[in-house]
């Protein structure tokens, strides 16, 4: 399973670990994901989603299908 979201698509970032001498060494910061069960009244039933964080702040301020369409997707492309 990748560790993307589902709606929008976020996934890790790269950078580094910077010690206190100064020295760099690779490192991956992953998305903070979750699992999540969201009640969608157009279906009349709940759907199993990965999303992040953010996302489900926006879930919570538009509507699972208010952010469905501010990212261009259906209710198709994240149920199946």
């Amino acid at each position: 399973m990748a560790r993307r979201c589902t709606i929008s698509g976020v996934t890790h970032q790269n950078g580094h670990r910077v010690s206190h001498a100064n020295n760099k060494t690779h490192h991956k910061f992953e998305a903070n994901l979750q699992t999540k069960k969201l009640f969608v009244p157009e279906l009349g039933k709940s759907v199993r989603v990965r999303v992040s964080t953010r996302m489900l702040r926006t879930i919570d301020k538009l509507g699972f299908v208010g952010a469905l369409e501010k990212h261009n997707l259906s209710l198709a492309d994240v149920t199946k």
